[in-house]
């Protein structure tokens, strides 16, 4: 059964509780969630807002194609209040963001999905949760480890 790995943030109506409903979720839809990041606090990137965000990874067992995922994830999104994705890299406060990050080894290019995730090795918010339950995964397009690339990064 494959395995994927996806982000999740929030910054908006108690945080921890958006991100705990958003496993709940996941799970009730069938996706096996068996390793959960610890939570972690962030600034926002790329825009301003007095809201931090907290932020995780999760991996996931799932039967679902890297498409029917993304659907799941979507409406797992929409169902909790989520309005809009960012537009034209325009980014503000949001209730719940699931991204996927990783689908087993694949690499997937779309036009509404691409995995690896295009920005997933220039964030820590996302390395850092990811290397706390998956540090030697390695990233098919860059043939780093998760904690290579982590350690990459600027302090």
């Amino acid at each position: 059964m494959p395995t994927a790995y996806i982000a999740l943030g929030s910054n908006l109506d108690d945080p921890r509780h958006q991100l705990l409903e958003a496993i709940r979720r996941m799970r009730l839809g069938g996706l096996q969630v068996y390793s959960i990041a610890p939570f972690m606090e962030t600034r926002p990137v790329g825009f301003a807002s007095e809201h931090l965000f907290l932020n995780s990874v999760v991996a996931v067992h799932t039967t679902a194609t890297p498409e029917e995922l993304l659907a799941q994830l979507q409406a797992i999104e929409r169902e909790m209040g989520r309005r809009h994705k960012s537009h034209d890299g325009i980014y503000s406060d949001r209730v719940i963001d699931l991204d996927i990050l990783l689908y087993d080894q694949s690499v997937v290019t779309t036009l509404e999905l691409t995995i690896p995730h295009p920005r997933m090795c220039e964030r820590a918010f996302v390395l850092q949760p990811l290397s706390d339950i998956a540090p030697e995964l390695t990233i098919p397009t860059t043939g780093a480890t998760v904690a290579q690339l982590l350690g990459a990064l600027p302090s």
